[in-house]
């Protein structure tokens, strides 16, 4: 397939795992932003001001804008973004948490030595 025939759109993933180290800054930004929303119906403001005051992962989402992550990008558009927050259970030394690229390199690294190692036995 020629790159004519490929499609333009790409999908973007990134996954981070943020400490929320200062909650009370978090959700304080999140209120004066659900605050400064013009666009938002007041019903719909009520429940969001409720939500980020209990869950700091809310707090989160209502701060993050994907779009803003691409609009000095040149060449782009975002044609759609979706996005979700959650409180986890985060161990950095789990292997559940290693990124794809850490834990290719360690493939590697444990491939080449087997091979140093069989090498080494020849």
């Amino acid at each position: 397939m020629s790159t004519s025939e490929t499609s333009r759109f790409v999908r973007l993933r990134v996954e981070l795992v943020l400490e929320i180290e200062e909650p009370e800054a978090l959700t304080g930004a999140a209120l004066e932003r659900i605050a400064a929303d013009e666009f938002m119906p007041d019903e719909e403001r009520a429940h969001a001001r409720a939500a980020v005051r209990e869950d700091e992962a809310e707090a989160l989402a209502y701060l993050v804008e994907p779009f803003d992550l691409v609009a000095e990008v040149p060449g782009v558009d975002l044609a759609q973004a979706s996005w979700s927050s959650e409180q986890i259970d985060y161990d950095p030394d789990d292997e559940e948490w290693e990124l794809d690229d850490e834990a290719d390199d360690a493939d590697e690294t444990e491939d080449d030595e087997a091979e140093d190692g069989d090498a080494a036995r020849v």
